[in-house]
């Protein structure tokens, strides 16, 4: 069982602002401490833990400031299902500011149990910069089959996520550095979600498929062949996507 309010350390692996955030962006983060059950590792250091962006607005005029509000929505673990994330410790507290960690605190995000986070800052746009940590806690009660959890290999603490910077992959694997210009653009491999860019993401030795996504831009994609330990950098360069005439926006 991975229990109720289990604390999960994370830190956002790319900057985060009001200034061209926008809602339905994903945020991603990464897992700074393994966590496991009984012995048996369920959630890897380096792992992968996403949120999404629910209010974004950008500095206004008249000293308005910007306002920025990111959802946590889930850890992945190490056999590739999801546990739900929570920013509090407790399901309970009205409207009072929850725990905070000291990065957070530098930062100024508060922690609501309706909100797990959210900004306003008078007359400036909200900036969370890449690196700032912070604790969330599992969101109800999880059963889990230890047996999925169990390694084929000597290696415990092997998966594909963003961010992994485990110099000790498998040996099957290869590490793809993506990129994009501008950054801050969604990557999918294969379909799935895997962070956004700059990232570093390990795959399995075989055919790929890699798309770089952003609002406002054109999606990128190139399709690629991995071998075992290969270590290959990809950069997107992003074309703004044509803006529709206003005879078609008005029909």
């Amino acid at each position: 069982m991975l229990e109720e309010a289990t604390p999960v350390k994370l830190r956002f692996s790319r900057t985060v602002s009001s200034a061209d955030a926008h809602a339905g962006d994903n945020v991603d983060f990464e897992v700074l401490q393994a966590i496991s059950v009984n012995g048996t590792l369920v959630i890897p250091k380096g792992g992968l833990a996403v949120g999404t962006v629910t209010e974004a607005q950008p500095k206004r005029r008249m000293a308005r400031g910007g306002k920025l509000e990111i959802n946590i929505d889930y850890v992945k673990l190490l056999n590739g299902d999801q546990a739900a994330l929570r920013a509090v410790k407790g399901g309970n507290g009205g409207g009072h500011v929850g725990a905070m960690t000291a990065g957070i605190v530098a930062t100024g995000i508060l922690f609501f149990p309706a909100a797990p986070f959210f900004l306003f800052m008078h007359g400036k746009d909200i900036t969370l910069p890449k690196g700032t940590e912070f604790t969330a806690y599992i969101n109800g009660d999880m059963k889990l089959d230890i047996a999925k959890f169990q390694p084929a290999s000597p290696a415990p603490q092997q998966e594909v996520t963003a961010g992994n910077h485990d110099q000790n992959a498998n040996s099957t694997s290869a590490k793809l550095q993506i990129d994009s210009t501008p950054p801050g653009a969604d990557i999918e491999v294969d379909g799935g979600f895997v962070g956004n860019t700059p990232s570093d993401v390990q795959v399995a030795e075989g055919d790929h498929t890699v798309v770089v996504k952003k609002s406002g831009f054109k999606n990128w994609e190139r399709k690629l062949k991995s071998s075992a330990g290969s270590n290959v950098h990809i950069s997107a360069d992003l074309e703004k996507a044509d803006n529709p005439s206003p005879a078609v926006q008005n029909n």
